[in-house]
């Protein structure tokens, strides 16, 4: 194993980050060859432990260009990952029109390999974007970009290895640090006190499991709505009160959208929101309730933030009956806008699990094409290293 350090960065927040992720560094040194002199491209939360990989990639002799996901981007980082050398596209305060046209320009560069976070930028290739005759694949990260992909009519004729297909992942990152970090920024955003309070969770996947399962921890009343008969049993195994929507959404004091899908609180089930409700997204894209349709059917839309506190980012909607419902961030992930994203250990090893599956399509050892789960060795291999790391 080539011995492999990273430098202080001069940036305290990366260097922060660095400290508590010996996974990762594991992991870059294990595979540095596999990415020396390649160009990756990167679509993901630019944020403290996203450039702890970038620098990696940048130490190990890659070139990087990145851009982060709409509204997500810490312009501290974005700023310190320009001055490590690594090509950096885009604001935190792009529109989707903006960010649309970042990704086309990390796509335009023709990287080697696509670290995506959604499907989009795998998308624009497989529609036709520009590739490079040196292409060779792409990880994407979220549940939610894997569905859009494999619903695709135009198939990958590349390997694309989706990160949450991992067990090792469902079970560390996607339960407990999506878990603590959702409702960390949940706590952030509105102050209010968790003993006590009635919370219903939509969807009871390894996401919405860690944030039910954490709210619970620390006094909530959960309740829990999943179509899946196996998953809404399992809600109730967990001592969660389980039941359609209809039933559980007017007793509710906070509302937490967990499913990934469009729509799941439809329009319908406006005149089920009772006063004082406050609503959050958990999931990768903020379409689970149209806040089109319910700045509509509002008579009243104003912002309840406190200038300055990007984290109190609250939007009040009265109803015509006078009912006020609270919004925080459009639905956007609570645990991205008002905390600083997953925990540390957490996201350590949902990046060695990118850097893994990055370094296995470069080396040829992804002999698929389309989206497939994360090779069993790779997965095998970091959750001892893992367990190596933490017992």
């Amino acid at each position: 194993m080539t011995e492999l350090h990273l430098p202080p960065s001069g940036f305290p927040a990366l260097d922060w980050a660095a400290r508590s992720m010996p996974v990762l560094a594991a992991t870059m040194r294990e595979h540095a060859d596999a990415f020396a002199g390649r160009h990756v491209g990167i679509c993901l939360h630019t944020e403290p432990k996203t450039g702890v990989l970038v620098q990696w990639l940048l130490r190990v002799g890659a070139r990087v260009t990145i851009t982060g996901n709409l509204g997500t981007t810490v312009p501290e980082t974005a700023a310190a990952l320009a001055e490590l050398g690594a090509t950096v596209v885009g604001e935190r305060t792009d529109d989707p029109a903006e960010h649309s046209r970042n990704v086309a320009r990390v796509v335009a560069a023709e990287p080697e390999l696509l670290l995506d976070n959604g499907g989009e930028m795998i998308e624009l290739v497989l529609r036709g974007g520009a590739r490079g005759a040196g292409f060779l694949g792409a990880t994407e990260e979220t549940t939610t970009g894997g569905r859009r992909l494999r619903e695709l009519e135009v198939a990958a004729d590349f390997p694309v290895i989706v990160i949450n297909d991992s067990t090792l992942k469902l079970l560390v990152e996607n339960e407990f640090g999506v878990g603590q970090s959702i409702v960390q920024g949940f706590m952030n955003a509105t102050n209010a006190m968790l003993p006590g309070i009635r919370a219903t969770v939509i969807g009871y996947g390894p996401c919405g499991k860690g944030v039910a399962d954490t709210l619970q921890r620390l006094g909530a009343r959960v309740s829990v709505v999943d179509a899946d008969p196996y998953r809404a049993l399992e809600a109730i195994m967990h001592g969660h009160r389980v039941g359609p929507l209809a039933e559980l959404l007017p007793g509710s004091d906070a509302l937490f959208l967990a499913t990934g899908h469009p729509d799941v609180v439809p329009v319908e089930a406006f005149p089920l929101l009772p006063d004082g409700l406050i609503v959050a997204g958990v999931g990768h894209e903020p379409y689970e309730l149209d806040l089109g349709a319910l700045a509509e059917a509002a008579v009243e839309q104003r912002s309840l933030s406190v200038p300055g506190a990007e984290a109190s980012a609250r939007t009040l909607y009265r109803m015509p009956d006078g009912r006020e419902i609270v919004v925080l961030h459009g639905t956007r992930m609570i645990n991205l806008v008002a905390a600083s994203g997953n925990p540390i250990q957490a996201m350590d090893l949902g990046l060695s699990l990118q850097a893994a599956s990055l370094a296995a399509i470069a080396t040829g050892r992804a002999p698929f094409t389309g989206p497939h789960a994360v090779p069993a060795d790779v997965d095998r291999a970091l959750a001892a290293r893992l367990v190596e790391t933490w017992r």
